[in-house]
């Protein structure tokens, strides 16, 4: 999901409650705050020397331990206001993918996609899944799929 489907999907259901699935049957807690937003340039290289420049839009969530036990979830319009209000201050790349930073005491900090949604009576559902990591010079370091060649990575290569 890039930023503008997610500032779309947020203007669309504002009266919804916001919940996001970190993992399966898992949910972030109704004391989660917005605490950051990262308007991300990633200018990479890639172990076969290939360059690329993309952006990213990072929500961070944070559960206030304060607020433990708060009844009701964000709703997609206060979560929109906030958004809003920082996009005000750095404008967003609308075509920026969208990743979901979170973390808490049973679940490492990372960044997550968002997979799917899911609109029910009262709530807006982000359900987030993350990524593996992958090589994106698999000519160049002549990987075949599922198999490494050691050689193919070794110093002398050129690759890795």
């Amino acid at each position: 999901m890039n930023t503008s489907d997610f500032l779309s999907l947020l203007a669309e259901h504002q009266e919804k409650e916001l919940l996001f699935e970190y993992t399966e049957g898992m949910l972030v807690g109704t004391n989660y705050h917005i605490t950051e937003v990262k308007h991300m340039v990633i200018d990479s290289v890639d172990c076969g020397a290939g360059t690329d420049t993309w952006r990213e839009t990072v929500v961070q969530l944070w559960e206030s331990p304060s607020e433990l036990g708060k009844p009701d979830y964000m709703t997609a319009f206060k979560a929109l206001g906030i958004l809003k209000k920082v996009g005000t201050i750095k404008p967003y790349t609308l075509n920026a993918e969208l990743k979901i930073e979170y973390g808490n005491a049973r679940f490492h900090t990372t960044q997550l996609y968002v997979n799917s949604f899911k609109v029910k009576e009262k709530q807006l559902l982000l359900k987030l899944s993350t990524v593996p990591t992958d090589c994106k010079a698999k000519e160049a370091c002549g990987i075949v799929e599922n198999t490494i060649y050691e050689t193919a990575c070794s110093p002398e290569s050129g690759c890795c």
